[in-house]
């Protein structure tokens, strides 16, 4: 067996990006930046009010009160063709351009209107509440870099820098091929040695939440002709991700059944608990990531293994894994020479920090805790027992590639 962080780096050491595409930026959430985002417009394209006011020359009212003269007016959207000379001042709007001769923004609530008397109870210096041209970005500064991920507020920021359209990461196709006899797809007969099968579902969603494009490839029956046949779908896809037949035992033919058809290993067998029988591969040009068939363990592995995959094939720079520290909420024991990846929940302590608390029960069988559980508890190999309070790093489960 080797440790998970050799197995990681030996995986995305063997992985490059898959290329790249345009879309409409109205398309683009969620997707990885290929290319950086260069503004095309100055914004604000010239000096605009930040407040509804009196645009006013700063010498005018460096002192007050004092009285001016109103000689026009401009809301959001128009302009003042005169311009604005001593003792006079101009009606403006938020967002609305500042006239010419005016500098500075003499806010309503500070004044007294009386017909065009505008009566400046306060004093305002040159340039208050006026922003600036360029002041969010100008025409060629790089906006948005590559690499980045567009979440809403990205969106809104290339389309404000005038891009209708973006280059980005293609979405890596991701053949999905689950295995096994035993296993039925839901609302099929389930046969008395049978269980529903949840794998290929939740792996297509996982692939979906990670920037990837899943093909569900469907269940191979224990038979090397029939795996084969169905694993021959994956040609032309970026990864092929097998679940199940993984472990040892006769009725376990991926490594096998693949084998006879130049499946080329790299490693099989990881030191951490759930998900030991990993394996890892290509096939002609195609990786592959063989994870186990216990629902628990597949998921738990696509967290340590298929995201940050997902990642360098998207050609995402930082793919270290999201971990933050919690104290524990419960002891817990030593550990033997298998990294683990508990199941807990997550709290708020009395002095706001995180709480990490491990389900009792750790069998991997136990689907139902892995969906109520909000981040893994990693413990490396060969941990000290730790008593309710100590500190340990966590793996929060309910993420994605794009956030907000």
């Amino acid at each position: 067996m080797i440790s998970v962080e050799d197995a990681l780096g030996r995986i995305l050491a063997a992985l490059a990006p898959c290329g790249a595409e345009t879309v409409q930026v109205s398309e683009s959430f969620g997707r990885v930046l290929a290319e950086d985002v260069v503004a095309r417009v100055t914004q604000p394209p010239a000096a605009v009010s930040a407040m509804d006011g009196y645009a006013a020359r700063g010498g005018d009212v460096a002192a007050g009160p004092v009285s001016l003269r109103q000689v026009g007016a401009v809301p959001a959207g128009s302009s003042f063709h005169g311009v604005v000379g001593p003792g006079e001042c101009v009606r403006i709007f938020t967002g609305a351009p500042l006239p010419e001769g005016a500098d500075t923004i003499v806010i309503q609530e500070n004044v007294d209107a009386e017909g065009t008397t505008i009566r400046v109870r306060e004093a305002t210096t040159p340039g208050r509440f006026v922003r600036p041209a360029g002041l969010d970005f100008r025409a060629g500064d790089v906006g948005l870099a590559a690499g980045g991920v567009v979440g809403v507020r990205q969106l809104g920021l290339a389309a404000a820098m005038n891009r209708p359209w973006l280059r980005v990461a293609r979405k890596p196709r991701v053949a999905i091929l689950a295995t096994g006899d035993e296993v039925v797809m839901p609302g099929e007969p389930v046969g008395p040695s049978q269980i529903v099968s949840s794998n290929g579902l939740a792996l297509a969603a996982f692939v979906r939440c990670w920037g990837g494009e899943p093909v569900q490839l469907g269940i191979a029956p224990d038979r090397s002709d029939a795996l084969q046949a169905m694993a021959a779908g994956a040609q032309g896809a970026d990864l092929l991700v097998t679940t199940g037949g993984a472990s040892v035992g006769e009725h376990d033919l991926v490594r096998s059944a693949l084998g006879a058809k130049g499946l080329a290993l790299d490693f099989w067998q990881i030191a951490m608990r759930p998900g030991k029988p990993l394996m890892f591969g290509r096939i002609g040009a195609t990786p592959m990531l063989g994870l186990p068939g216990n629902p628990v363990s597949s998921l738990v592995c696509s967290v340590v293994f298929l995201r940050p995959i997902l990642l360098r094939l998207l050609g995402v720079s930082d793919l270290e894994p999201q971990r933050m520290d919690a104290v524990l909420g419960a002891a817990l024991p030593e550990n033997d020479r298998r990294q683990d990846y508990l199941r807990a929940t997550l709290s708020r302590g009395p002095a706001g920090e995180n709480v990490a608390t491990a389900f009792a029960r750790q069998d991997s069988s136990m689907l139902s805790l892995l969906a109520k559980a909000d981040a893994l508890i990693v413990r490396p190999p060969l941990a000290p027992a730790l008593r309710a309070g100590a500190t340990v790093g966590v793996l929060p489960l309910r993420q994605s590639l794009a956030g907000v």
